[in-house]
């Protein structure tokens, strides 16, 4: 099973990979801020759960956070 986390939408719906966590950070911090380990694990866990979703693939959620 694929999961991606994503910095450009734009490019996932392109990419298409089965299982993408879109996340609003800047190009080059995917899972936020350095020195925020709780908001780190909360976007792995996001990224995570999409190997349990029960939606059609491919799929892409956001990320809120």
């Amino acid at each position: 099973m694929t999961v991606s986390i994503s910095l450009y939408r734009f490019v996932t719906e392109k990419v298409r990979p089965p299982r993408a966590l879109w996340v609003p950070f800047p190009l080059g911090y995917p899972l936020g801020a350095p020195d925020d380990p709780a908001l780190q694990r909360r976007v792995i866990l996001a990224a995570l759960d999409l190997l349990t979703a029960d939606e059609a693939l491919p799929l892409i959620r956001d990320f809120q956070p």
